[in-house]
């Protein structure tokens, strides 16, 4: 069975192509693109020497950081 006149043929294409992302750029730059981590040993100085108050203001500073830099 022949295809109509108009439509044209299945046509089959091959593998797409390989992307490769260059993340280098961050390394150079000095990690500006890295989203920040809460440390646990920040933490626990901070639950010693300040009560947990110095806790609540780096949570805060390092949620704000990756907030900021869209991360």
């Amino acid at each position: 069975m022949a295809p109509p006149p108009n439509q044209q043929p299945d046509q089959s294409y091959g593998q797409p192509p390989t992307i490769i992302i260059n993340n280098s750029a961050a390394a150079i730059i000095g990690g500006a693109g890295r989203r920040r981590r809460q440390s646990l040993w920040v933490h626990f100085w901070l639950m010693m020497l300040t009560a947990g108050i110095g806790n609540v203001f780096y949570a805060v500073h390092v949620s704000r950081w990756n907030r900021h830099r869209s991360l």
